[in-house]
């Protein structure tokens, strides 16, 4: 059987920049009610029964052979796992906004995480084994051995764990919390209309208006946009009041020395990096995003830049479209200048479904990589509106989508990327791209066009990142007072 909104390989929609391409999801599953994937979820409940049943109180007793066999049975839970959940995940964000998918995705959260918490006494078990003994076993074999990343990222979380008893209820809970909070949010914002000059739009489209050669429709999408927010700004201050105090409490349990502790731990840095990492960014605010600013207000003539001008076109740069072949050509002829098997590597995001591209009614904001799982492939999402930016994205994007085809080979639990790795491969098919489109460039102006806007995509990668890091200790520790 098949789900008539799960598009095939040939699937596309007609825009002005061309036919975009949309998602393929049957090589996760051919529809919500496959045989296979009632099957897979089958499977996931007995498997984590019978994995409990075999291991649980019996770990710290596992010689080296009986442990790495608990390790792979592990990684095979999660491959069949993160394989319904990058469907039931990836159908919801084409359409987040319909109810039968955020009610599909629902359930298969509901159900997975009430599967896999027989399972949480595994990290915790590890994690009370001596280092003495974990060390033997990892030396006593080659394939145990390469797991160790695993093993220390586990064994980072050894000071703050709880109880196995509270730690089941934490997991157990999870689908009613942050999850159920941020669902909220996400189909929120999916379903948030605005109207500019009489024209009705998403999300994407007044954000695009940010970049408009016309400062007054500049300004009118901003105006719109606050409107809109203001309208939901109720929801939106109990959306976040509610998750930072979920925070706090778990945080106060866990005995975590600050808001930022579990997210530095997560992505595998010490807090003395970040902040050293923070303070050179700001430090560094007069000399460089301050004097670029200063400079695009002169070039725009402007005494003063609002923040709808932070985004505008240059007076001499063009307003023209690109169309979707010429994006995918642009990028591909690029990854190809630095090697052919780079653009090897990402043709057959663009020939056999693994990109969804245009601006639909709720479909989620903005743009990712999804890596699935490591016996598929990864999936990119757009919002194309043909702008030279979005040819940057896509650039961005897919530089994750071959990094995640390529870490695949270290299988599941050792291909998952930090945060502080995972930007690198992005940046540098972004960067790839860019100094192609330089190559090319025939006038001064034109080059000038590219590098002032490579100087904001760097400002955006970094200086805004660190305004949003700054925001969010300002909020948590003024939630820590009392409601916001």
């Amino acid at each position: 059987m098949t789900d008539p909104r799960t598009f095939d390989s040939n699937a596309a929609t007609g825009t002005p920049f061309g036919d975009l391409p949309e998602w393929n999801l049957s090589d996760l599953y051919t529809a919500p009610d496959a045989p296979e994937l009632t099957r897979d979820m089958a499977w996931l409940e007995t498997e984590c029964q019978s994995f409990a049943s075999d291991f649980e109180g019996k770990l710290a007793d596992l010689d080296a052979a009986g442990l790495l066999n608990a390790v792979t049975r592990y990684e095979q839970i999660d491959v069949i796992a993160g394989r319904i959940m990058s469907y039931a995940g990836l159908r919801y964000y084409q359409h987040t906004t319909d109810p039968e998918r955020a009610q599909f995705m629902s359930n298969a959260q509901d159900k997975i995480t009430t599967f896999t918490t027989p399972l949480v006494f595994y990290g915790l078990e590890f994690n009370r084994m001596d280092d003495a003994h974990v060390n033997a076993l990892l030396t006593a074999n080659a394939d145990l051995a390469r797991y160790k990343p695993i093993f220390d990222r586990m064994r980072a979380m050894k000071p703050y764990q709880l109880s196995d008893e509270l730690e089941k209820f934490l997991h157990d809970q999870s689908v009613v919390g942050a999850t159920a909070w941020n669902k909220l949010f996400d189909e929120t914002v999916a379903g948030l209309k605005f109207t500019v000059d009489g024209t009705d739009m998403g999300l994407e489209g007044v954000a695009d208006l940010m970049s408009h050669p016309d400062r007054a429709k500049r300004e009118a999408g901003v105006r719109e946009m606050a409107r809109v927010l203001g309208i939901n700004a109720t929801l939106f201050a109990r959306i976040h009041n509610t998750l930072a105090k979920e925070k706090t409490i778990e945080d106060r349990w866990r005995g975590m020395p600050s808001p930022q502790a579990e997210r530095h731990l997560s992505n595998h840095v010490e807090a003395e990096v970040v902040d050293a990492l923070r303070n050179a960014v700001v430090d560094a605010y007069p000399r460089l995003s301050h004097r670029y600013y200063a400079l695009k207000a002169k070039w725009m003539g402007l005494e003063t830049m609002e923040v709808w001008d932070r985004n505008a076109p240059l007076p001499m740069e063009s307003d023209r479209t690109v169309p979707w072949d010429e994006a995918e050509k642009t990028v591909m002829d690029a990854y190809a200048a630095f090697d052919p098997r780079m653009a090897e590597l990402a043709a057959p995001f663009f020939t056999d479904g693994w990109i969804d591209a245009g601006v639909k009614d709720g479909k989620a904001p903005g743009a990712f990589a999804h890596p699935t799982v490591t016996t598929v492939h990864p999936y990119v999402m757009l919002n194309y509106l043909g702008k030279p930016r979005d040819v940057m994205t896509l650039a961005h994007e897919l530089g994750h989508g071959v990094h995640q085809v390529l870490a695949a080979e270290q299988g599941e639990l050792l291909s998952a990327t930090p945060l502080t790795l995972a930007e690198t491969a992005s940046v540098f098919g972004e960067m790839l791209t860019f100094r192609k489109l330089l190559e090319q460039a025939t006038t001064q102006e034109e080059r000038k066009v590219l590098l002032a806007s490579k100087v904001e995509d760097m400002i955006n990668t970094v200086v805004r990142q660190i305004a949003f890091y700054d925001f969010e200790c300002k909020l948590h520790a003024a939630r820590a007072e009392g409601e916001l």
